[in-house]
């Protein structure tokens, strides 16, 4: 994988030192804005990144460039991936992947027409504490009840309400508790059982901007609740209950660091089966193993999962609007 990064934001900086451990990733360009090139070329002295540019052309032009990695701010995924697609390029693209669930699908067809990998980046999705809950599943019996708490009170939350909106905060940008913090534990969910049958989004509004909220999802024999909170903190902790006991998740559904399995009448049993490497290895060790044999069908399996996601999530967003417009 040759791979062009693209943003110079707190998410790139986090995965470079992680491609840079993992074998068939090579990092030949990044880009920033213009106010921010200074940074890109401080990134790719540090990182040994051959090009560092401000101008998007530049990296579509480069014919060394594979894949392009969208690490830029939400409202902007859609456009640098397609972009990224029309020239030819695979695109792995952080969470959430669009806006609206037709960019996503324009971006499938684009990717099925061209023959090119476009997938979504997405930790929990890799983990192998992941796994290993979804192979044990079945020791929890009738599963009643999933209760996701991802709330994490922003460092930007106090300039927020003070009138400065940062792209966390600002609707128009993709910003929110839902499509920031809560987006992890839809993917979960989701991932552990499909779509749900119904989806209810309860949000506290402040500017027009979902500050925290509750996302409920119905799948007829069992409720799942997924709360993500930018405004106020708690114990961030993930239970998923059945009647013959639960699987607690001891931390952020983006890490998933520990696990812990209950049977009824028995002790707990801490688990954890992740490697020891950083939350951003395991997903990146497979998109390069997808992206270097061509794996189309690996490739429409991850599709399937995120246009389910999306599904998710448009419907919040409607149920959240529906109930704006009535106050």
């Amino acid at each position: 994988m040759k791979l062009a990064l693209l943003g110079t934001g707190m998410i790139v900086k986090e995965v470079l030192p992680v491609l840079q451990e993992i074998d068939g990733i090579e990092l030949v360009a990044i880009m920033s804005t213009q106010r921010s090139i200074a940074t890109a070329e401080d990134l790719a002295q540090q990182y040994d990144i051959a090009q560092a540019t401000s101008i998007y052309d530049d990296i579509l032009a480069n014919p060394i460039v594979d894949t392009v990695y969208v690490g830029t701010p939400n409202h902007t995924h859609y456009d640098y991936a397609r972009q990224a697609l029309l020239a030819g390029k695979h695109v792995i693209c952080e969470k959430p992947f669009t806006l609206t669930l037709a960019e996503f699908e324009d971006l499938m067809v684009i990717a099925e027409q061209r023959k090119l990998i476009l997938l979504e980046a997405i930790t929990n999705q890799y983990l192998g504490n992941f796994h290993y809950i979804r192979e044990n599943l079945k020791q929890l019996g009738k599963l009643k009840i999933v209760e996701c708490n991802y709330s994490q009170y922003s460092s930007r939350y106090d300039a927020f309400k003070r009138g400065e909106i940062a792209p966390a905060f600002n609707p128009e940008m993709g910003g929110g508790a839902l499509r920031d913090l809560n987006i992890y534990n839809i993917h979960l969910v989701v991932g552990l059982f499909g779509a749900p049958q119904s989806v209810q989004y309860l949000a506290n509004m402040e500017r027009g901007v979902d500050t925290s909220g509750i996302l409920i999802m119905d799948y007829g024999n069992f409720k799942a609740v997924a709360i993500g909170a930018k405004d106020c903190s708690a114990e961030i902790k993930s239970t998923l209950q059945g009647d013959k006991g639960s699987i607690a998740i001891l931390g952020p559904t983006n890490t998933m660091p520990k696990i812990s399995l209950t049977l009824n009448g028995e002790k707990s049993q801490l688990k954890n089966a992740n490697t020891p490497h950083h939350r951003m290895y395991a997903e990146f060790v497979a998109f390069e193993h997808i992206i270097r044999e061509n794996d189309l069908a690996a490739r429409d399996v991850a599709l399937e999962h995120s246009r389910l996601v999306m599904t998710v999530l448009e419907q919040a967003v409607e149920s959240m609007n529906s109930k704006v417009s009535e106050i």
